[in-house]
């Protein structure tokens, strides 16, 4: 297992639907591996494929909830289901979002409260997750890199600006730029 880069927003493969698993071999196995290996090190609670520049829909994800029930797993060619957001703004507290590609940024974003994620693991085996609260926005989050889209892309005006003033002070949103996680120093 392997620590991989993390692309940074602005590398085409973020910025473009992946596509579907078709090959269930041992290179997806260790991709599989070292995503979660790269996850931990970061840390993060979720990863995506396209975020090490793979274009696959597959996301990896580890989350322990209020109850201390850990949530972990894969999901491969993923199809998710979420529920309406409403019209309420984004709350700072309770709304607030971060992501690897962008690092060490945080901003407000609604995200639907439930999620039903329905993909196949390593074996091919269907499955099914409902999801609530955070495990819904990580489900949600994780998703959207498969269709290209970063949560920043879907902020709303204010923050949006304010992401994009960020991703531009610290010289992203060009193709190449990755950090290691371990090793750089960033927040993510």
């Amino acid at each position: 297992m392997a620590v991989l880069p993390i692309l940074i927003t602005g590398d085409p493969v973020l910025h473009s639907p992946a596509r579907t698993v078709t090959d269930f071999d041992d290179t997806l196995r260790h991709l599989v591996d070292d995503m979660f290996e790269t996850m931990e090190a970061a840390p993060g609670v979720g990863l995506a494929a396209p975020q090490v520049g793979v274009p696959l829909r597959l996301f990896v994800y580890d989350w322990t909830d209020d109850d201390d029930i850990l949530q972990r797993g894969i999901a491969i060619n993923p199809e998710l289901w979420i529920s309406p957001t409403g019209l309420a703004e984004a709350n700072e507290e309770h709304d607030s979002e971060g992501c690897l590609s962008v690092p060490g940024e945080r901003f407000p974003l609604r995200r639907s409260e439930l999620a039903i994620l329905r993909a196949v693991d390593l074996e091919q085996k269907p499955f099914e997750i409902r999801a609530e609260g955070w495990l819904a926005r990580i489900f949600q989050h994780e998703y959207d890199h498969l269709d290209g889209i970063l949560y920043v892309d879907r902020l709303d005006r204010t923050h949006g600006k304010a992401a994009a003033k960020a991703i531009r002070r610290a010289g992203w949103g060009q193709p190449g730029e990755s950090w290691m996680p371990g090793q750089d120093d960033l927040d993510a």
